[in-house]
């Protein structure tokens, strides 16, 4: 095989599609040339270590591909951006999608048992938030030979799936990878879709408004030949390619560079046509202990999460035999790289997609957004509610933000931040933090005056201890000593 020499990909264009899914290009779109050289060498770097046939990389940022690269061949020529690679698990990102759409239209429940809608499951009881977030105890693996290398007709039904344990740990109590998992996800959406294959409504729901037509379930030309390489000499092994069948979506698609990078944009940034912010928010939330016992990586609702250098990044790895995929996206920074690579094992590609932001950020740190006064008109009583609260003695901070929200912050520097939704109804509602879910009211007097606020049963008061609220227990009446 003819090893091409490393190269960086035209100017990337926007990926992003549908409304504040794209960035503005402007003066700072551009990476400097350190930047690029940095990137470039990472990759070369990781190529090279990880022994790999052909490697591609990418950085996403506000929203466009700011950065691609390649090194190695594919046919004795270097890879592009349209040449598609197995993508994995990463599969499992899409499929959750799905999933979350369903419970948007009210066709489902999360905490709903998946017995409920799919019959015939060998675990009915396991809840559809407990599939998705690999904490239903569920194997790891069908039963049958390796699944990833032989016929999916081997699996015809989901009872093929299971041996006679199908449960290896209680539900709900510990996170444990579980692949079948995925495809009893895979079947609730076929079986709710009125029997349309996963695949044909990802195809309709999500890839063709993202405008990802060279993702799809099986290899289309160009296309990556998948190898293993020998851990002792530099031989390869081609791999099989086979059609995973029922365990599909557990990693059976491909994609390309470019794809991917739509696929970024989407997970930083979200689309109304696809999922709505709330719903991808809810996706990158912990949902149990991770299984190393710490919380440098963990799971949501099908994205993996990971704390690196201080940032936490969502995303996926993905493996299938003769290929190696991540995607790791900072939304805090609003960046995402992407690496593909066509070897079974070797190069650390999950680290170097990591590695990518890094470099980014250390190079050239995220300009931040213009700060623009909040677009009217403005609530005077609103404005009202603003300044410093006081729970007991320790000071709080009550700010306005955008679409009536409030935030709501320890001004000791110790306490619980949260920021609020304003309902209909006149209330607020916890978006995060310990107040997530929780509901604010406005308190009034007798004369309509603001008497305090009552958070989940907290009181917070103009002053510290107001005698005139009604703090619980009430307050001394001779009041503060010196």
């Amino acid at each position: 095989m003819t090893i091409a020499q490393s190269t960086e990909f035209p100017r990337p264009e926007p990926v992003g599609h549908g409304p504040g899914a794209v960035g503005t290009p402007d003066e700072f779109a551009e990476l400097l040339p350190q930047t690029r050289r940095a990137l470039l060498h990472r990759l070369a770097v990781g190529q090279a270590e990880g022994r790999a046939p052909s490697m591609t990389g990418a950085v996403v940022r506000d929203g466009r591909a700011v950065w691609t690269g390649a090194r190695g061949a594919v046919a004795g020529e270097a890879p592009h951006g349209d040449v598609q690679y197995r993508i994995g698990s990463l599969t499992k990102t899409f499929v959750a999608v799905l999933v979350l759409r369903l419970r948007d239209e009210g066709l489902l429940r999360l905490e709903d048992p998946v017995g409920r809608h799919l019959e015939g499951t060998p675990v009915p009881d396991a809840t559809i938030a407990q599939l998705l977030s690999h904490s239903s105890g569920l194997a790891a693996e069908p039963r049958g030979p390796w699944w990833e290398r032989t016929a999916g007709a081997l699996r015809s039904e989901p009872a093929d799936l299971f041996d006679e344990r199908p449960q290896r740990l209680p539900a709900g109590r510990r996170h444990h990878y579980s692949n079948v998992g995925y495809a009893l996800l895979g079947a609730l959406v076929e079986r709710l879709r009125d029997g349309v294959p996963w695949g044909e409504v990802l195809r309709s729901e999500v890839l063709e408004p993202l405008g990802m037509d060279r993702t799809t379930l099986r290899p289309e030309k160009p296309y990556a030949s998948g190898w293993a390489v020998h851990p002792w000499a530099d031989a390869l092994l081609p791999e099989p390619a086979e059609d995973t069948g029922l365990m599909g979506p557990a990693g059976q698609l491909w994609s390309t560079l470019q794809d991917l990078c739509r696929w970024a944009a989407f997970l930083l940034r979200g689309d109304a046509r696809v999922l709505g912010a709330a719903s991808l928010a809810e996706m990158r939330t912990p949902a149990v202990p991770p299984e190393s016992g710490t919380w440098d990586a963990g799971y949501g609702m099908g994205v993996q999460l990971l704390r690196r250098d201080g940032r936490l990044l969502v995303g996926h790895q993905g493996s299938m035999p003769g290929f190696l995929a991540a995607l790791w996206a900072d939304t805090e920074e609003d960046v995402a790289g992407v690496v593909l690579t066509n070897c079974t094992s070797g190069p650390a590609a999950g680290a170097l997609a990591a590695d990518l932001t890094g470099i980014v950020l250390a190079h050239e740190p995220r300009i931040p957004e213009p700060w623009r006064p909040l677009p009217g008109p403005l609530d005077p009583e609103l404005l009202a509610l603003t300044g410093p609260w006081y729970w007991g003695a320790n000071p709080h901070a009550l700010r306005l933000r955008a679409e009536r929200g409030l935030e709501l912050t320890p001004l000791s520097g110790e306490g619980r931040s949260s920021r609020f939704r304003a309902e209909e109804d006149g209330t607020w509602t916890g978006l995060d933090g310990y107040y997530a879910g929780e509901t604010l009211r406005v308190r009034r007097d007798r004369d309509g005056a603001v008497s305090h606020l009552d958070l989940g049963t907290f009181v917070f008061t103009r002053g510290p201890y107001e005698p005139s609220a009604p703090v619980p227990g009430g307050v001394d009446p001779e009041g503060w000593r010196v």
